[in-house]
């Protein structure tokens, strides 16, 4: 049973984060749309992506990873961080959808930096998740709160990081 949840979790991880970096690029072929009924089109796909896939992708996602914590009791140091970037993963969703009620009024446009900021960044925070379910970092909560002392940071990168830091 719990195998069958870890492939649902995988699958909606994989087609919420997909569909996360994939939703920019459709905003910037707002620019290029010339006529309504084109521009109609390309509203009705951003909408039913975003409703239809994306958001039920995420709140599977989110439940089935609820019933893995505790299924599985997962009370360690690295999934507290994980949890953090899945946060920033969740506003980006949120997000998200206050563009898509934006893009489509009268005169908006999706400039190019936006594109490139948002795709980056959400990649960065799954690639992040990515790094810490696949690496389980040991940090323990003295080694999280030493990122507020002078030197912190670097520490604690030092001691997530396969490569060696200076």
């Amino acid at each position: 049973m719990i195998i069958a949840i870890k492939l649902l979790h995988i699958a909606a991880i994989a087609l919420w984060a997909g569909g996360l970096v994939s939703l920019p690029g459709l905003y910037v072929q707002r620019a290029s749309v010339r006529d309504s009924e084109a521009l109609y089109r390309l509203q009705m796909m951003v909408r039913f992506a975003y409703v239809a896939l994306i958001s039920p992708a995420a709140f599977v996602a989110i439940a089935t990873g609820t019933i893995l914590i505790f299924g599985q009791q997962t009370y360690a140091g690295w999934f507290s961080v994980k949890l953090f970037f899945v946060s920033v993963l969740v506003a980006f969703h949120v997000l998200t959808g206050l563009v898509i009620i934006r893009l489509f009024r009268e005169g908006e446009t999706y400039p190019m930096w936006q594109f490139l900021l948002t795709t980056g960044g959400t990649s960065a925070v799954i690639l992040a998740i990515l790094f810490v379910v696949l690496a389980k970092p040991t940090i323990d909560a003295g080694t999280a709160l030493a990122v507020f002392e002078p030197g912190g940071l670097r520490r604690l990168v030092r001691a997530v990081s396969p490569w060696p830091i200076p």
